[in-house]
């Protein structure tokens, strides 16, 4: 079958999923655990991915998550996706996760993270997506704040993988008296 690729706007896939938080997902505090909300940020990031090239597309990575607070049993959850940035074949789905409180109406900021999404076809073979129409200063900031994450990305993992290979533990073992841990076996010999 053959795929046409035509551009399409932040707008024509951008997601909303919004759930209410059941006892019945909460841990014994009453708290949800963080594993919830990363299933429903996949789907809506699937979701959002998905509809923009018109393939089943699948998590490649999660960059950058912080829980800035937590989500109580009986809120209602609402993630909103939107594409930042389209490469060849992946894209970037940023998300925004707020709870509220059904009773007092406030809502709460939860986290924002960032999605990169590989488009698949019925073989597992990747494919190309569709670029992407920037209509907005917002759209246009977004997507350039996706390339710079991008770079620096790439130049923090170079810099850990060159320190990971140069690690010499028995050169280091000082840096460890720093930290909360006991080497409970002679490295000296």
């Amino acid at each position: 079958m053959i795929h046409t690729v035509i551009n399409k706007s932040v707008s024509y896939s951008k997601t909303y999923i919004t759930e209410l938080m059941l006892p019945s997902y909460a841990n014994v505090e009453g708290r949800i655990p963080s594993g919830i909300l990363l299933g429903i940020m996949d789907k809506a990031a699937f979701t959002c991915a998905s509809r923009h090239t018109g393939f089943y597309c699948v998590t490649a990575s999660i960059d950058y998550l912080e829980f800035l607070t937590a989500v109580d049993a009986g809120e209602i959850v609402h993630v909103i996706a939107a594409i930042n940035y389209v490469g060849n074949t992946s894209l970037v789905v940023g998300m925004r996760v707020e709870s509220e409180n059904i009773r007092s109406r406030v809502s709460k900021h939860i986290c924002t993270s960032y999605f990169s999404m590989v488009a698949k076809d019925e073989r597992g073979k990747t494919q190309q997506v569709p670029g992407l129409i920037l209509e907005t200063s917002e759209e246009v900031r977004r997507f350039m704040e996706a390339m710079i994450r991008k770079q620096s990305n790439l130049k923090s993992k170079i810099a850990f993988e060159q320190k990971i290979n140069e690690l010499d533990i028995y050169q280091n073992l000082d840096q460890l008296k720093k930290e909360r841990c006991e080497v409970a076996l002679d490295l000296m010999k």
